[in-house]
């Protein structure tokens, strides 16, 4: 992994969320790059600490660890360990989320004649729908209930949560995800207030199309053919590609460095090839 530009995060202890996918132990291995203390935190532990292993095997200061970000008290749990290994938390990432197909439509537009056939919007399972909102919303919520008590007053702390292009303009077949993610943009700019006489900054990154397990699925066929939804996407893409995921760094850096960005807070950052400003025509 290349860096865009260095930061020097030496003696900093971040915590990542969701740190046993794709996106967030990319996120997580940057900024040990860079000399933080890096603890990952996932549900699923074994990814959690292989993400981790990797780390320490180039050198960098990292530890995984089991955490349901649903539940304060295995929050809490990590907390203590985290403050025994590391000490307290600088950089909080929220990066803990995801969609299920409970809370996802089959068709695009309705029709009265797919019911029955394909599941329609009156088909979402209201308990996958609540998984969807309590993952995004409360999985940011918890975590910087936790966290951010170690941050306060701080000389230079920052908490990073991960929004979406659905927050701005809600896509087909995906209304929970898109609510959900529209909820993190909307507390990111909460957060941002309530903290600012604490000097924590809070932001967020709104990725664009980038292919991950959470959505390739959605993306390509069984045969790893496009499906019609990669062409509308690429489509509405000024760039025509989707995005690499490392292309995300320079954003995370530049919002933890408080060198870069010391009056950035509240804003939600699109990284998207130029999605949200491509009408169409």
């Amino acid at each position: 992994m290349k860096l865009p530009f260095n930061v020097d995060l030496k003696n900093k202890v971040v915590v990542v969320t969701g740190a046993g996918g794709i996106l967030c132990s990319m996120f997580a291995k940057a900024l040990a790059k860079c000399g933080a203390k890096v603890a990952l935190l996932d549900l699923n532990e074994a990814a959690a600490k292989a993400n981790a292993d990797e780390i320490v095997a180039e050198g960098g200061i990292a530890k995984g660890y089991a955490c349901n970000v649903l539940e304060k008290e295995s929050l809490e749990a990590a907390h203590t360990e985290i403050l025994k290994d590391f000490g307290t938390c600088d950089v909080l990432i929220n990066g803990a989320g995801g969609n299920n197909p409970k809370a996802t439509t089959d068709d695009e537009y309705f029709n009265a004649d797919n019911i029955g056939k394909v599941k329609t919007f009156f088909d979402l399972d209201k308990s996958g729908v609540e998984f969807v909102f309590n993952l995004n919303f409360l999985g940011t919520l918890l975590p910087t209930q936790v966290f951010a008590m170690d941050m306060v007053d701080k000389e230079d702390a920052s908490i990073i949560n991960i929004s979406s292009m659905n927050a701005y303009t809600p896509l087909t077949k995906i209304p929970a995800y898109s609510g959900a993610k529209a909820a993190i943009s909307n507390f990111t700019q909460w957060l941002a207030v309530h903290f600012s006489r604490t000097n924590i900054r809070c932001n967020a990154i709104a990725p664009g199309f980038f292919v991950t397990k959470q959505n390739e699925k959605l993306l390509f066929n069984e045969d790893g053919t496009p499906t019609a939804r990669t062409g509308k996407i690429l489509g509405s893409t000024p760039m025509n590609r989707f995005g690499d995921a490392e292309e995300l760094i320079g954003t995370l850096l530049f919002l933890v460095c408080k060198d870069a960005s010391s009056f950035v807070n509240g804003v939600v950052i699109p990284v998207d090839g130029g999605f949200s400003a491509y009408s169409g025509v």
